[in-house]
């Protein structure tokens, strides 16, 4: 799935790091999602150590809030000097 850089994207497609079944499915925007059923095999995923959710560790893009992160990241606030 493709994102200009600019936008949060909201769907991302989940590969099961058993089966390599993927399917394209919503991210939650208000909550990390620990845990994900495989629709194949019924494999239980978890996000890799380090990782806040299945989708950044599974997923093909970051899950939002990481994603908006990064965004604030890449465009800092400027500092005006007021006189």
């Amino acid at each position: 799935m493709a994102n200009d850089g600019n936008a949060i994207a909201y769907t991302c497609n989940i590969k099961c790091p058993r089966c390599g079944f993927t399917a394209l499915e919503t991210m939650p925007t208000d909550t990390c999602q620990y845990f994900y059923d495989c629709r194949d095999c019924g494999r239980l995923i978890r996000p890799w150590i380090g990782d806040c959710c299945v989708y950044c560790s599974h997923g093909d893009m970051p899950c939002p809030p990481v994603q908006a992160e990064r965004l604030r990241a890449s465009f800092p606030r400027r500092s005006f000097k007021l006189e």
